[in-house]
């Protein structure tokens, strides 16, 4: 079984965002990397049903030079090769247009099943297994809590709402969208670390893959939100902090 894992680079979830001086997205410059959450998650399970039954894992990321790192970590962690869609400018592509390179990537290693976070951290628009399903032409189900292998095809759990799940039998090959926190997550071991080196990276560029898509949607402005609620402790005892409110309600907030 060769299963492809989709996995993207993104900054830390903790970093400190600011517009970068086109205003049109992030400043990078002294930012840290690491493997978007869910797309970590997908490794994991790629490679939990490789233990299971075989096969090979295969990472694929679109990503400038810096997200080698995070190629290496997956490999690291137990995937056997990787393929790197190189370019510096990839964060200027819609979702589409990731969705385009990855899938245009995938079909000439026809994989048996592919697997990608259900979204990523810094965007989060959920859209890139879906539509890499559309162009390929494959079946594909999203939010994904467990998947086994069932004969020729594969039974999967989705979580719905309210609690609710959903159990449904899927032929291969496929595309399934994970949700993070279905497995514990592995650490790449010493030994992992020192395979990842000779492993295989495979860079292609968007020549390689017909060009750059065109451009259906764009980033106008990056921004920090503004602040327009405020809390406001009132001090005294309760008759004085109900005449502060009262004052505030009639002259600032101006409702009475």
């Amino acid at each position: 079984m060769k299963i492809l894992a989709a996995i993207k680079q993104v900054p830390v979830r903790d970093s400190q965002l600011r517009p970068d001086a086109s205003g049109r997205w992030i400043d990078e410059s002294g930012l840290t990397f690491e493997i978007n959450e869910p797309d970590a998650y997908a490794l994991e399970e790629a490679l939990q049903l490789k233990e299971k039954h075989g096969g090979e894992v295969v990472a694929l990321c679109a990503g400038p030079a810096r997200a080698q790192s995070s190629i290496r970590e997956a490999l690291a962690k137990g995937a056997d090769r990787a393929i790197h869609i190189e370019d510096e400018n990839i964060a200027a592509l819609d979702g589409l247009g990731v969705a385009r390179l990855l899938a245009a990537a995938a079909k000439p290693e026809n994989p048996d099943l592919i697997l990608t976070g259900l979204q990523s951290d810094d965007l989060g628009y959920g859209q890139t297994g879906v539509v890499m399903a559309e162009l390929l032409g494959l079946p594909h189900s999203t939010i994904i809590m467990n998947a086994e292998i069932n004969g020729s095809g594969i039974r999967v759990k989705r979580e719905l709402e309210d609690g609710w799940f959903q159990h449904i039998d899927m032929p291969l090959p496929a595309i399934l969208t994970i949700q993070s926190g279905i497995k514990k997550l592995r650490y790449a071991t010493l030994m992992g670390i020192k395979k990842a080196r000779t492993k295989e990276i495979k860079s292609l560029s968007l020549a390689d893959l017909g060009g750059a898509p065109p451009a259906t949607l764009t980033i106008e402005k990056v921004h920090t939100p503004q602040k327009t609620k405020q809390a406001q402790i009132l001090e005294g005892d309760a008759k004085a902090a109900a005449a502060k409110l009262v004052e505030k309600l009639r002259f600032e907030a101006r409702v009475l």
